[in-house]
């Protein structure tokens, strides 16, 4: 599908106008961030940078694109003549996926002429907005599991198939160790689990048949779904019948028993018990059913026996905050040559933005690898990590700190170059491998759920002075 139309309307209305005021190919810098972590975390992690690419290198007008927009009577030939003739020719940085990232800071900025930095605003929200917002959760739920694997089951609860399928990948990229959606493995290699649902059980004339049915068709792989009925009554005692009677003389372990509804600790509990008498210690405990990272974290404190871990609609739409919030804004513009910083001013403090074109570095600890805060500065600064550097908060000033023995990481990196892709997207699984070492680095205090540590995004000094005379000047 050629999602060149996939696009807010006004995104066209306003090229069509820069292009009659004759300002579409002057040079304009745009950022995308976020003002706030989902469910009031300590960060979130970036994701969705890989579609943008694939936008980026399909965008173009087809012949039924330009008639579509002809039919609408509001938009020139010579415009309409522009985009049928259009070539993609923006720088685009972004922090590559995988990355923790805070409120504030650039994740990702496009530079080029004006009516095409401005149109692709939509698909880029939309693709870093979404998974961001997945990858993020995921990595709640899979943080509250205490290394346990935790399987994405959401696809049926997913808003719309995109959501099913990019949901998958970034909840792989969170750190969920596979999913039941089929075709994310087959397009993103995220690996596909399940076993069986209480269809499976019904359609035969007991409980007991429909697992010997399973553990003959599937002996190497065989885990009982056993709350159809009753779980420690029936579906637990029918499940070691069949391991004793089908699965012991082929020489072969089974694999789990997985419960979907009831008193999770108790349930699991009991059938810990039942399962260890009868000679299957190493038999593992699968738990689903409406899960999110707070009732996983409490029924492991009350001592719950889980092995690992199905969770579906509260992750794969977030449910508990299912927006990202991810904003697209000009902080530049080129006249003569020379960057022109641009600001929007708000009452709302929060929506005023940072101007210019600009980086982003991480400090870590040379001692603990650990990281200690992100400076936003000015695109042609660099901060010298020989000596010391004094961080201060960008609305408390007098708030400082003056770091030394650390190291200065600059987190974008160029994605496009004049149009053409330079950035070749790493395998999912390095993604996924790539983020857990990252978080590693992010400190506790930081990983709370409830009332996290703030991580510090500080703006540099030189990029404070220009916020502020903009402020001053709009004043």
């Amino acid at each position: 599908m050629n999602n060149t139309l996939l696009t807010d309307f006004y995104e066209i209305t306003m090229a069509n106008g820069y292009f009659k005021n004759k300002i579409y190919d002057e040079i304009a810098y745009f950022d995308m961030f976020f003002r706030k972590v989902p469910d009031n975390a300590g960060f979130a992690i970036m994701a969705g940078v890989e579609q943008v690419i694939e936008y980026l290198n399909e965008l173009k007008f087809e012949d039924e694109d330009i008639e579509f927009l002809r039919s609408k009577g509001i938009f020139d030939e010579d415009f309409l003549t522009y985009l049928k003739n259009f070539k993609f020719e923006c720088d685009v940085w972004a922090i590559p996926e995988g990355t923790p990232i805070f409120p504030n800071e650039p994740i990702l900025t496009v530079r080029g002429p004006l009516i095409q930095a401005q149109f692709i605003e939509t698909m880029i929200l939309l693709s870093v907005n979404h998974q961001s917002l997945i990858a993020t959760k995921s990595n709640r739920i899979v943080r509250a599991a205490e290394g346990r694997p935790v399987m994405e089951f959401g696809s049926r609860r997913a808003q719309g198939t995109g959501g099913a399928i990019l949901g998958a990948r970034a909840a792989f990229i969170g750190g969920a160790s596979g999913t039941a959606c089929t075709v994310a493995d087959k397009l993103y290699g995220v690996p596909a689990l399940g076993t069986m649902a209480h269809s499976w059980i019904q359609s035969f004339d007991s409980e007991y048949e429909a697992f010997r049915a399973y553990a003959l068709a599937y002996p190497d792989s065989c885990t009982f779904l056993v709350d159809t009925f009753n779980v420690l009554k029936s579906g637990v005692p029918n499940a070691i019948r069949v391991f004793d009677e089908v699965l012991k003389p082929m020489g072969i372990r089974p694999k789990g028993v997985r419960i979907d509804s009831g008193d999770i600790t108790y349930l699991t509990k009991q059938t810990r018990k039942m399962l260890d008498a009868a000679g299957y210690e190493d038999v593992g405990i699968v738990i689903s059913n409406s899960l999110d990272e707070h009732i996983i974290r409490d029924i492991l404190k009350q001592g719950a026996c889980v092995d690992s871990f199905g969770v579906g609609e509260r992750l794969i739409t977030s449910k508990s905050e299912p927006v990202f919030g991810g904003v697209y804004k000009l902080v530049a513009v080129e006249k003569d040559g020379k960057i022109v910083p641009k600001i929007k001013v708000s009452e709302n403090v929060a929506k005023i933005t940072n101007p210019c074109f600009k980086k982003v570095y991480r400090l870590f600890s040379r001692e603990s690898g650990m990281a200690i805060a992100d400076v936003i500065t000015l695109a042609d600064e660099k901060i010298d990590d020989s000596g010391t550097y004094e961080i201060f908060n960008p609305e408390h000033t007098w708030k400082r700190k003056t770091i030394s023995d650390f190291v200065a990481v600059e987190l974008q990196v160029p994605i496009f170059e004049k149009g053409k892709c330079v950035y070749k997207s790493p395998d999912l699984k390095d993604i996924r491998k790539y983020c857990e070492e990252q978080i590693d680095k992010i400190w506790d205090e930081v990983k709370r759920f409830e009332n996290p540590h703030e991580y510090y995004v500080d703006l540099s000094e030189n990029l404070w002075n220009i916020k502020y005379q903009l402020l001053s000047k709009h004043r």
